[in-house]
């Protein structure tokens, strides 16, 4: 079997030993390069023709974030980003920026081979290379075409009395880029809760929220007990737990992985469906496997309405995907359509609901 070829960018010699140390142990992955500037990975990838790049963010001269940049301008490789988890100051916003700009996930660095975590964390690092050297970014073309429910169905929202009360997203890799579109598209006067799954390593979500708070036209919180989410503000699940809607109040749950996740948007959209019927608005973006598509259906099945990405803008199509097949979609949208679509459906739901009442 031909393996997988990985191109190292980091600057410390003793990390980049480690790391071609750790990768040289998996049968399915070889080292081709190794680089200790931003500069020379720039020279050298353009010959090397890497599968996949383990891509430090603090070098010298040129950071990581900006290799990523001209990399996935130019020449468009996966990019795994490989950080310490206790950056501090402006560098800890760096890798976030990074997948922003393109890199698919981001990961601890490894410790010594003699560090009890070293397993874990060496196994987490080289599956994250395979599954992400898979990952093709040459995106098609934009397609027009949507898959909408046909308004007079019975199960259409327009046939509901109510509002929608609260937003759920759920993505995995490639979302934090597709998020940040979103929701700056949503704008700050968006008048629902946002309730986020968002996959990810659970050492990055404390970062990854501030980072959010800083790019995102709302206030993000870590749930990190029962809270009634208000308008205004994305609520994010908490590292390695579920979150789940009670009642009208979120709450964390430690139950056991769905879909190999822990959070899941499948643990999310359930509890909204449960918990808010016609009520609920989920949308699941880019993601590997089918995690959200199982908790998508429900909120269907119950009346509110749901939106997945389409495959022409999703890095990866794997949760959308599975939810279309499931036939848990309302709407499948390039990702630029899905928040007016959003804006859309809030306002006429919420004019439908005055003119009943009315």
């Amino acid at each position: 079997m031909k393996k997988i070829r990985v191109m190292i960018v980091e600057d410390s010699a003793v990390v980049s030993a480690l790391l071609q140390y750790t990768i040289g142990c998996d049968p399915r992955l070889e080292v081709c390069a190794t680089a200790a500037t931003a500069e020379d990975a720039l020279r050298i990838v353009e010959h090397s023709s890497p599968d996949v790049i383990a891509m430090d963010i603090r070098l010298p001269g040129m950071n990581g974030l900006e290799a990523t940049r001209r990399i996935m301008s130019t020449k468009p490789i996966p990019i795994v980003v490989v950080a310490s988890s206790t950056e501090s100051g402006t560098w800890s916003a760096i890798p976030m920026e990074a997948l922003r700009a393109g890199a698919l996930s981001v990961l601890e660095k490894p410790v010594g081979t003699t560090h009890a975590d070293y397993e874990m964390v060496a196994k987490r690092l080289c599956t994250q290379l395979v599954i992400m050297s898979q990952v093709h970014l040459i995106r098609q073309r934009a397609s027009r075409e949507t898959y909408a429910l046909d308004e007079h169905k019975p199960g259409s929202w327009k046939s509901r009395p109510g509002v929608f009360r609260m937003l759920g997203i759920a993505c995995s890799t490639g979302g934090p880029a597709a998020l940040v579109q979103l929701l700056q598209a949503l704008g700050p006067a968006f008048p629902l809760p946002i309730l986020l799954v968002q996959h990810m390593t659970s050492s990055f979500v404390e970062g990854f929220a501030s980072w959010l708070d800083t790019v995102c036209p709302f206030p993000v919180a870590v749930v990190d007990g029962v809270c009634r989410p208000v308008a205004g503000t994305l609520y994010l699940a908490p590292a390695e737990q579920h979150l789940r809607l009670d009642s009208g109040r979120l709450l964390r749950d430690t139950g056991d992985p769905v879909s190999f996740q822990r959070p899941s948007g499948t643990v999310l959209f359930q509890s909204m469906a449960k918990d808010l019927g016609t009520d609920a608005l989920g949308v699941l973006l880019t993601g590997m496997g089918d995690d959200g598509a199982l908790g998508l259906l429900d909120i269907r099945r119950s009346g509110g309405y749901t939106i997945a990405e389409d495959e022409s803008t999703a890095v990866v199509y794997g949760m959308p995907g599975a939810a279309v097949r499931l036939g848990a979609v309302c709407e499948s949208l390039p990702l630029p359509k899905i928040a007016p679509r959003i804006l859309d459906l809030v306002s006429s739901k919420s004019l439908a609901h005055k003119r009943t009442q009315g």
